[in-house]
């Protein structure tokens, strides 16, 4: 019984969001050949966050390639408290996104593609802006991007002694 109880607490290690089901289509010489891409933000609400792009036939197999796609390219996001540890402005592509510290009790003040990689990642207050784009998709690469550039204290003291 007990082990039963480990295997469903295993499965539930990650939270998975969809953030976009994209329906694409190719034309071939058959006709119109139809697929779909689905965004996954995946992460375990203690500060690791990844994000997957899949595509297949159905929903269900695009879900999951990008669910595995995300669990293999985890990033650790550095915390202060519930929040980030400084102020960071990033521009990938067309997408630009701010992110700003908050105080315990702000919330998570962001747009929606904002909003679920940082929730995913398990930061409680956050303040953002979503600037350019607005590509769902960019916007999650953006923040992505965004929460792999921060810095810790002690790591940024590390990298001016050297």
């Amino acid at each position: 019984m007990m082990k039963h109880y480990h295997a469903k607490e295993q499965l539930k290690e990650f939270e998975e969001k969809i953030v976009q089901v994209n329906r694409v289509s190719k034309k071939t010489q058959g006709g119109n050949k139809i697929g779909f891409s689905v965004l996954v933000v995946v992460g375990d609400k203690k500060g690791k966050v990844g994000v997957g792009l899949g595509g297949a036939a159905d929903v269900a197999a695009a879900v999951k390639k990008a669910i595995a796609y995300a669990k293999k390219h985890m990033i650790d996001v550095p915390m202060k408290g519930t929040t980030i540890p400084h102020e960071v402005y990033v521009k990938k592509g067309a997408a630009q996104v701010l992110l700003k510290p908050a105080p315990p009790g702000t919330g998570i003040i962001a747009g929606g593609a904002v909003r679920a990689v940082v929730d995913a990642a398990g930061i409680r207050d956050i303040v953002s802006k979503i600037l350019g784009s607005k590509n769902q998709a960019s916007n999650v690469y953006a923040t992505f991007a965004a929460l792999e550039s921060l810095r810790t204290q002690t790591e940024k003291n590390q990298a001016v002694k050297e």
